[in-house]
């Protein structure tokens, strides 16, 4: 045991580098690293916080918010004598005073709402009352049974209320827990509604930035009559013998629709052939080859130069869209693990990198809707076949490894490829709305700060779910759309906010917008007018390198 006190945490060593491993690991939120930069924040790690007395000044330029905020992460390995200092700065009197008027408020409320069950309840029971007594003036027959059940119903209201007042002491579950006395009318109703009220409180709909489900903002059906027509239109596109993929690209333009979204991006991405025959034996011929990868090199996650590959993607993918229930299952979770593992082992250049597990997403629910007919938010995928699941993770595999051939020098060293992308982006938003530009310089803004996230992780942390599946739609229809015609999707995203940036008069206020930008409610038709200016912004430009300088 002593032995194993001195050895240090696998995660701490200083391993070696080695392809698949990770040194640095630069994520949505982090540029690359600055050597310089790097050494400065190591010195400052060693200097106490300086003391701020009174209400820190507003920042307005980017070197004061780094002057007042250049302390704010540093961490020393004495979190236990901060925790000790503040539970001695604690008032325990206050504390108590505090909790003891949050309990006596919901006792109050509780108290409140046994009151209001109560009087429904006896409501319902004069009402149960009187059809007894008019059934017993249709039928005299029957009026002994009549009586009968009147004698036995009064008990079981009766005791429905205080059985609903039992309930806020426990949980039941479900009706099966319920007493064998409860009541099987309108009355059992009523105590099957509180029973649901004194449990705890769960929102009854996924959050609407994290609904998947095609929709238009302004209510109207997606499925209208011109939808219905293209849809008519790729059915009969896909079931030729030899798909024509230029007129393919042409119909996904405008977004594919969900029933044949799976089929489609397959034949985009080039996965598997526009020849209808050779289809199949070219899917399992690369699904045995994907699962090949993972008797080969998934063993290896455990080995030294692997770990710290294998520990980033493990912490990563929790973290990967957590309103969505979907991706919060151990058997998805477990999925994203080994296509992400499996990647970064086979492209050693790279390696994982913090915003690679995001570009599995969307291939895995567009996967997931080819096998199912509900909404997929709250799905249990356990409930599908093994088989099935196996095709769902080596598709999502390899689509996504297509994608990041594409863009891979997003993910080498320094990340070159963001770096000129930023600088285009910032050179083209110079010559489309030169207010905005001028604004973001007045207040030392760089685009590296806020457009960083945006190329790594290709808008996903900015928009919902929903609308990168339909901006993918078109990004598989362009020639080179994750690696060219993203800039100009991303410059016409950022000019669609000029009003509120123009309003900001602060850095702070700046970054603090540009990173939470608005677009929770945002449907199908917003992404398609971001679509159509960014094809705008692209026919100007693309072609006409010079309109870019000045």
């Amino acid at each position: 045991m002593s032995n194993d006190g001195n050895k240090k945490q696998f995660w701490k060593r200083n391993a070696a580098k080695v392809p698949g491993s990770i040194q640095h690991v630069y994520g949505a939120q982090h540029p690359p690293l600055d050597p310089l930069l790097h050494a400065n924040l190591i010195k400052a790690g060693n200097k106490p916080p300086p003391a701020m007395p009174g209400r820190p000044k507003k920042a307005t330029t980017f070197q004061e918010f780094e002057s007042i905020t250049s302390d704010a992460w540093d961490v020393g390995d004495d979190d236990d004598e901060l925790l000790a200092m503040a539970a001695q700065n604690l008032n325990i009197e206050v504390v108590m005073e505090t909790a003891n008027k949050v309990i006596e408020n919901h006792s109050k409320q509780q108290e409140r709402q046994r009151q209001d069950d109560t009087t429904e309840l006896e409501q319902t029971e004069e009402d149960t009352q009187e059809e007894g007594v008019a059934e017993e003036e249709e039928d005299d027959n029957e009026e002994d049974e009549e009586d009968g059940e009147g004698d036995v119903t009064n008990p079981e209201v009766s005791f429905a209320s205080q059985s609903s007042s039992y309930t806020d002491g426990r949980l039941v579950k479900s009706h099966s827990e319920a007493p064998i006395g409860s009541p099987k009318d309108a009355a059992g109703e009523h105590a099957a509604l509180h029973r649901q009220r004194s449990l705890p409180h769960r929102p009854p709909v996924i959050p609407l930035v994290a609904r998947m489900a095609d929709q238009n903002t302004s209510g109207t059906p997606v499925m209208t009559e011109r939808e219905a027509s293209r849809l008519d239109k790729f059915k009969q596109l896909l079931a030729g013998p030899n798909t024509d993929l230029e007129e393919l690209r042409k119909l996904s333009w405008s977004g594919i629709p969900r029933q044949v979204r799976p089929i489609t991006w397959k034949l985009l991405s080039g996965y598997i052939p526009a020849n209808a025959e050779r289809r199949e034996s070219v899917l399992q011929r690369k699904r045995q080859e994907y699962f090949g990868f993972i008797q080969q090199y998934y063993e290896s996650r455990n080995e030294e130069n692997h770990q710290d590959t294998y520990r980033q993607i493990h912490i990563d993918i929790p973290r990967t869209n957590p309103l969505i229930p979907l991706f919060q299952q151990a058997s998805v979770q477990e999925i994203f693990e080994r296509i992400l593992f499996i990647w970064a082992i086979r492209h050693p250049a790279s390696g994982y990198v913090q915003g690679i597990n995001d570009l599995v997403t969307p291939f895995f629910v567009v996967y997931v809707f080819e096998y199912i007919e509900e909404e997929v938010e709250n799905f249990d995928v356990s409930s599908l076949p093994e088989e099935t699941l196996r095709n769902i993770e080596a598709d999502s595999f390899w689509c996504m490894s297509k994608l990041l051939d594409g863009i891979q020098d997003n993910y080498t060293f320094a990340q070159p490829g963001i770096q000129r992308k930023v600088k285009a982006l910032e050179e083209l938003v110079s010559r489309i709305d030169e207010s905005v530009h001028i604004h973001m310089q007045q207040y030392e803004v760089e685009y590296l700060q806020f457009a960083f996230r945006w190329m790594n992780n290709l808008l996903m942390r900015e928009l919902p779910l929903r609308c990168t599946i339909r901006l993918w739609d078109t990004y598989q229809a362009e020639p080179e759309g994750f690696s060219h015609f993203h800039l100009y999707v991303c410059a016409a995203f950022l000019v669609r906010w000029r009003k509120e940036i123009l309003d900001e008069r602060d850095f702070q206020g700046l970054m603090i917008l540009l990173q939470n930008l608005p677009t929770m409610h945002w449907g199908n038709e917003e992404v398609s007018v971001l679509l159509a200016e960014a094809y705008r912004l692209k026919f100007a430009f693309a072609d006409a390198p010079n309109h870019y300088k000045r």
